[in-house]
């Protein structure tokens, strides 16, 4: 280096041969802008934190060396060392993210905050990156502190090593502050009272690494309300009351990506095809937990015929993921047993069980049914586990676990538990679940034709709903309950199979979710042709058809629907023959064959009527009414669907009225009636929104918009077609009339 070159010179040579403005550098570093354009210019005295993050910043080590001498020694109380950066570790060369994260600590540290409690806790994951948060905030607040930061590793969670207990750590940090030992004390009480007195008075930061409880903590705050106190722990560290508390989560795909390429920048082939995908799956598979992406990445800069692709299929077993995230010294599996040791027996088993459940996340009913336990006792459990961060629990109260902790849950604390164990826990998480979902599905169709299945093990505490209530929980379970269907068809529970896709169906039905509907139903048709149940295969059949006419497949639909009418004439079920008939006559009619569709649908209504079927008759004659209109018998049409409406409101069924009000709209626009059109898709609008369906209140925009075209009106009809696709994008002309003619008027 050229003699004489001042600090502010070399920035801003690293710093232009990195390619970055002075913008980028302030927000990878964390200093102001205005800050760093004095450093540079030499108005403004640089300080070893700066030079500390740029340095590692740039991969360098020149700008240490150019700082300016100190100033002069300011004169400090008799036998109280200044501690600089006692102890601090340097700051690691590769961190992406957390800009959101160290400005809340910064904030929480800064003197400026009127009554700041001054203590920070932050605390995350095994491996999720606290430790290299804490380092660098610490050497960026350091200007903040003139007399110094103490550092000391609590080792509460390290491997094959003991805590450090509040004696010690007063012993290392009194030492630190220039106390002789002969002069340290040995009561722990009078070692905190010295390490009190020795900080009166002073500006110093004081850096607690790896605190397993906060009475480990605890006795090692300073008194001064000058003094600032940075924790990190695994655990929330609860018990701190006047703390401020930073939750660390694992890495942004973007930050996660960057880092791993950060890491083995200079490793990467050139041409590898698809690199980035490759990297992001990667990181998705480390599930963008720093630790475990560090170690994919000192694998692959260890094997120099890797390449990113070979990684990522190692990593794709999710049995052997774990083995694999060990690069000899650092492993994640070892870095989530020391957080799991301190569970609890009864947590340990939780946290086992939970590896059973399928979905993303469960609530509490789910968690104590696998547990065989009551809600409050499993409620302190997971309260446990979510201190320990082996859990975390979202805003709605609901519990996830990190990937490669579940890997690590069924790996460690589920293989404890003997498999008889295991399947009984499965058994009671898929009785509540059924259970809970065909409640629910009661609410939603009340009338509905279905029987009713009996449970071996239910808990003693069962779920109520009302219709709201019930319909909000299977918004937010459904991908649950899918996911457990799926289970218990694996697991050899096909009853519980099937029987949950039954109940899911008319969910399904309200909010269109097609894909998973038939997904499902294939699973249950599978598990019913497995126990031989012929009424189950038919039942289930039958929902397939459904499920295929409304996604438009109506060769599928009448495939499932003859096989269907097979199986219900095998066993006798007349009703049953005549529901297939019923749904028969959909396809016909969507293909155009109104004779066909008539004939059937009016057999089963007269069935229905005979039997004293109210809502078959009802949801029979809505249809009727569209193949009559259809035949331009618009009187029946209007008859029919009348004495639909009359059955659905007393019936109380407010999806099946708005339906049966979107046919009379329909009705009324085939006959050249706009305004009759018009309020009968109005009044329909009004009941989607109330009853929650998207998918009719799409249709009854659409059939308004095709109002407005007949009357000219081609700004409203542009209007109610944009409101329509916001609802639902995706009417399907061949089973929906509206969505049919607005189509053939673009």
């Amino acid at each position: 280096m050229t003699e004489g070159v001042t600090f502010g010179a070399e920035l801003r040579r690293l710093r232009q041969a990195a390619g970055l403005s002075l913008n980028d550098l302030a927000g990878r570093v964390h200093y102001s802008k205005s800050y760093l354009s004095k450093v540079e210019t030499g108005l403004s005295r640089p300080n070893a934190a700066l030079a500390a993050l740029c340095d590692a910043e740039f991969a360098s080590d020149s700008l240490a060396a150019l700082l300016p001498p100190d100033d002069p020694p300011r004169r400090d109380r008799p036998g109280t060392a200044r501690p600089g950066l006692a102890g601090l570790p340097a700051v690691t060369a590769h961190f992406t993210g957390r800009g959101t994260e160290m400005d809340e600590v910064h904030q929480a540290m800064s003197h400026e905050v009127a009554g700041g409690a001054g203590v920070c806790a932050v605390h995350g994951m095994a491996g999720v990156g606290k430790t290299a948060l804490a380092v660098r905030c610490a050497h960026r607040l350091a200007t903040h502190f003139p007399d110094g930061c103490l550092f000391v590793d609590l080792r509460g969670h390290t491997p094959d090593a003991d805590e450090v207990t509040p004696s010690a750590a007063l012993d290392r940090l009194l030492r630190l502050l220039g106390v002789p030992g002969e002069e340290i004390p040995a009561d722990v009480d009078d070692r905190a009272s010295l390490y009190r007195d020795r900080l009166a008075g002073l500006r110093v930061l004081v850096v607690l690494d790896n605190a397993r409880t906060a009475r480990q903590v605890r006795p090692l705050l300073p008194a001064e309300p000058k003094c600032r106190v940075l924790v990190t722990s695994r655990h929330r560290l609860a018990a701190l009351d006047d703390a401020h508390h930073v939750s660390i989560d694992v890495l942004a795909l973007v930050d996660a990506a960057g880092l791993f390429r950060a890491l083995v920048d200079g490793v990467l082939p050139d041409d590898e095809p698809d690199q980035a995908a490759a990297v992001d799956r990667v990181v998705q598979r480390c599930g963008h937990l720093p630790l475990a992406i560090r170690i994919a990445a000192a694998r692959l800069r260890a094997q120099p015929g890797w390449r990113v692709a070979d990684l990522d299929r190692r990593l794709a077993d999710e049995a052997e993921r774990l083995a694999e995230l060990d690069d000899g010294e650092r492993s994640v599996a070892a870095a989530f047993h020391l957080s799991y040791r301190d569970m609890s027996t009864e947590g340990q088993r939780l946290f086992g069980l939970l590896a059973l459940h399928p979905g993303t996340e469960l609530g509490l009913p789910a968690a104590a049914a696998l547990a065989a336990a009551d809600l409050l006792p499993t409620e302190r459990l997971l309260a446990g586990l979510h201190d320990a961060n082996l859990l975390t629990q979202q805003p709605n109260g609901r519990y996830q676990c990190h990937d490669l902790l579940r890997v690590f849950a069924a790996s460690t604390a589920l293989a404890a538990i003997p498999p008889a164990e295991q399947r009984a826990a499965v058994h009671r998480l898929l009785d509540l679940s059924l259970y809970a979902t065909d409640l629910v599905d009661r609410l939603l169709a009340p009338q509905r034709h279905r029987p009713r299945w009996t449970f071996e093990r239910l808990p003693a505490e069962l779920p109520v709903f009302d219709h709201d209530t019930g319909l909000a929980w299977l918004r937010v379970e459904w991908p649950n309950l899918v996911a457990l269907c799926r289970l218990a068809g694996t697991m050899g529970f096909s009853g519980h199979c099937w029987q949950l896709a039954f109940a899911l169906r008319g969910f399904f039905f309200l909010t269109k979710l097609w894909d998973e509907w038939i997904t499902t139903s294939e699973w249950a048709l599978r598990a019913a042709e497995e126990t031989g149940d012929q009424w189950a295969q038919a039942t289930i059949a039958n929902s397939l058809g459904l499920a295929r006419t409304e996604q438009g497949d109506l060769t599928g639909a009448s495939r499932h629907y003859r096989h269907a009418l097979d199986l219900y004439r095998a066993v006798g079920d007349e009703y049953g023959m005549h529901t297939v008939r019923n749904n028969l006559a959909w396809p016909d009619y969507y293909r155009g064959d109104n004779a066909a569709a008539l004939s059937g649908m009016a057999a089963a209504a007269d069935f229905y009527r005979r039997g004293g079927l109210d809502r078959n008759a009802a949801i029979t004659l809505r249809g009727l009414s569209l193949v009559e209109a259809a035949l331009g018998r618009y009187g029946d049409a209007l008859r029919d669907n009348s004495a639909a409406i009359d059955l659905l409101e007393r019936l109380g069924l407010e999806l099946d009225a708005a339906m049966a009000f979107n046919c009379r709209g329909w009705i009324h626009y085939l006959a050249g009636e706009p305004d009759a059109a018009a309020a009968a898709y109005r009044e329909a609008l009004d009941r989607s929104q109330r009853c929650g369906s998207a998918f009719e209140a799409a249709r009854a925009e659409t059939g308004l918009g095709n109002v407005a075209t007949v009357r000219g009106r081609t700004a409203d009809a542009a209007a109610h077609w944009s409101r329509a696709t916001e609802r639902h994008p995706n009417l399907d002309p061949t089973v929906v009339d509206e969505a049919r003619v607005r189509w053939q008027a673009r």
